[in-house]
């Protein structure tokens, strides 16, 4: 009888081409290039962030509808499209049938992300299209669900605090109706047009986390409710989406603006991580920080609240002297949500509402041009390793 011809794993991957070896890994997938798109420009050396060829500077000009649209159907809408993309933005404005009921059901004491992850796969499950992969029934769905989650989020908070849900109003647009359904009452232009502008500084930002995921999930052919949702678990982490909750939490632990620095310095020499600096694109300024800068100290001047943004300029100079890190877009949203009396951990929730808008173009480009996304992985465990029986085994 032939034996049997053994091949041992290698202990490391042959030359691709002659004597020249493979690139090694690198961690986190830092700098390699995952695929193409036309979406999102980052250009993290110049601070430069482009949606489809426009500035955010000039985006956060407009609306997050128009914005929306953008990423959705690759230009920026004229005044009649814009306003049929509003309106089906209104109609999206309802639950599925029983959705309500199962928010009412959840437990009180989860946080938010896992009622929204949870949420959004049940409405998928009552969408009659949600199996239907042409590009025209996608579109929708995204439309829906850019409608929808706001809701989502708003009634979560109702029935969290047991207090009845705030029904919207078509007369308002899409910043100002998630303020109205979840502070109870209308907010003035000022606030917002910042609360509009972070939606849209936030609607998109290339291959992260939780739009690779989205893709990666996309790529196998799934529906787009579950690439959703599994985006929404990817920015629940607290190193992606979370990190503007822990920047308030922060920012309240130290509480006052006096003893801000005697603090950031206890927390350096304790190696504790400082919440909303550093970026792994960035190497200059964030684009959005710079925005949200702006709207935290306008928001302490309109509440009388100012020592939110003084500690928050303090803590930016010193990390900046220490570990020469700009402030990321957590950074400032947090204090500007917080003084908009959003609760802190609906913070992460926010940023999906926003984010879903990038999440499913990115999606439907990956429909567009799919091919699954498999890559390689550089084994490092143990080689020729000898087998026996169980009994031998010691």
């Amino acid at each position: 009888m032939p034996q049997e011809t053994v091949h041992p794993i290698p202990t490391s991957a042959p030359p691709t081409n002659g004597s020249a070896k493979p690139a090694p890994a690198k961690a986190g997938l830092e700098d390699v290039v995952a695929g193409t798109s036309s979406i999102c420009f980052l250009d993290g050396k110049r601070g430069i962030l482009a949606y489809r060829g426009y500035d955010i500077h000039d985006l956060v000009k407009g609306s997050f509808e128009e914005t929306a649209y953008l990423l959705l159907y690759e230009k920026l809408p004229t005044q009649p499209e814009l306003a049929e993309f509003n309106a089906k933005l209104v109609r999206s404005r309802k639950l599925p049938a029983g959705l309500r009921e199962r928010i009412g059901e959840l437990p009180k004491n989860i946080h938010p992300m896992a009622a929204l992850r949870t949420l959004v796969s049940i409405a998928g499950l009552s969408d009659p299209q949600a199996e239907d992969m042409s590009r025209e029934a996608n579109l929708e769905k995204a439309i829906r669900m850019i409608g929808m989650m706001p809701l989502i989020v708003a009634y979560f908070d109702a029935a969290r605090n047991g207090r009845p849900f705030v029904e919207p109003k078509d007369s308002l647009g899409h910043a100002a109706n998630f303020l109205y359904m979840l502070l109870g009452k209308e907010q003035d232009a000022e606030v917002v047009k910042m609360f509009d502008s972070a939606l849209t500084l936030h609607a998109d930002h290339e291959f992260n986390a939780s739009t690779f995921t989205g893709r990666c999930i996309a790529a196998t052919l799934s529906d787009i409710y579950s690439a959703v949702v599994g985006a929404i678990g990817a920015l629940k982490g607290p190193l992606h989406g979370g990190a503007n909750e822990q920047v308030m939490r922060m920012l309240l632990k130290i509480g006052d603006p006096a003893k801000t620095k005697e603090w950031i310095t206890d927390a350096l020499a304790r190696k504790e991580k400082v919440m909303g600096f550093g970026h792994r694109v960035y190497r200059t300024e964030d684009p959005r920080a710079t925005h949200l800068r702006k709207f935290s100290e306008a928001m302490g001047k309109r509440t009388g609240e100012m020592q939110w943004f003084q500690m928050s300029r303090t803590i930016e100079d010193f990390i900046m002297q220490e570990k020469h890190l700009y402030s990321n877009v957590d950074f400032y949203s947090a204090s500007t949500y917080y003084q908009m009396g959003i609760p802190l951990d609906l913070y992460t929730p926010i940023f999906a509402l926003s984010r879903v808008s990038g999440w499913t173009a990115h999606i439907l480009e990956q429909y567009a041009h799919n091919r699954i996304i498999r890559p390689t992985a550089d084994y490092t465990g143990p080689v020729d390793c000898s087998w026996h029986p169980i009994n031998e085994r010691k």
